[in-house]
């Protein structure tokens, strides 16, 4: 018996990096799984493939975020194939790292509609096929240990992430009635192409893994656990709640 048998698992960003690991995890738990992606159509039909040859059903579906269209046209293709929602999980975002004093406003309003204002749509857009299949649901956020402290050439990034903390807060409030749980992941440094050209020298490597109290930099497969864990019936009575997923880098001031 998996933790999401029966269930539909829907997710942004799902063809690499953290997205990717969370749905394959969920597949492994017993779900079917829908994908959106923006990247290379390569990846996404590989990591369709690897979720059906777990014996679930799979799909990917092209679409930006930034889009409003994108989130209703997710959704209605995942119902057709999968028949319901019941975890959606907003994972897609970029962070195209800039010094603050220069931000091209290009930049700046790229960041913010994809990874806020898409979050905000997609949220809205499962939540609203949530409501009217009935029978509650549980949306997943994964914001970052960014909404919590700062970052030099993140000034564009960190406010996205702190408001996707708060939108799954403010979420929790208004969907709670229906029975539809809304909760956020925040991760640590976690070794993805978001941040690759940041972490590709070996002595930044080194240093930020010399602040983790684990002692080493996330893998997307880290996520994966936490994300189906609040995605499940075993965090049923979890709702508008918070998980740092960092090796304990948050903690350690001193």
């Amino acid at each position: 018996m998996g933790l999401l048998d029966g269930k539909t698992f829907l997710i942004t960003g799902g063809s690499a990096g953290i997205g990717r690991a969370a749905a394959i995890e969920a597949a492994r738990q017993g779900a079917d799984v829908a994908i959106n992606y923006v990247g290379d159509e390569s990846l996404a039909h590989n990591c369709v493939a690897e979720i059906e040859a777990l014996g679930r059903k799979a799909l990917a579906v092209k679409g930006d975020v930034a889009q409003h269209e994108t989130a209703g046209a997710f959704v209605s293709a995942a119902i057709s194939a999968l028949g319901r929602v019941d975890v959606f999980v907003s994972n897609a975002g970029i962070c195209p790292f800039h010094a603050f004093l220069d931000m091209p406003v290009e930049t700046f309003e790229r960041t913010m509609r994809v990874n806020l204002h898409g979050a905000y749509w997609m949220t809205q857009a499962a939540a609203n096929a949530m409501v009217a299949q009935g029978g509650g649901g549980a949306i997943v956020a994964v914001s970052s240990i960014s909404a919590l402290v700062g970052g030099e050439y993140q000034t564009h990034y960190t406010p996205t992430k702190a408001g996707m903390h708060s939108l799954m807060q403010s979420a929790a409030i208004a969907l709670g009635r229906h029975g539809i749980r809304c909760n956020s992941v925040l991760p640590g440094t976690i070794l993805t192409d978001i941040n690759k050209d940041d972490l590709a020298g070996p002595d930044k490597r080194e240093r930020m893994a010399a602040r983790i109290p684990l002692g080493r930099l996330g893998q997307p497969e880290d996520l994966a656990g936490p994300i189906v864990f609040l995605a499940s019936d075993m965090a049923r009575y979890v709702t508008g709640a918070a998980l740092l997923v960092d090796g304990g880098a948050f903690v350690n001031l001193q």
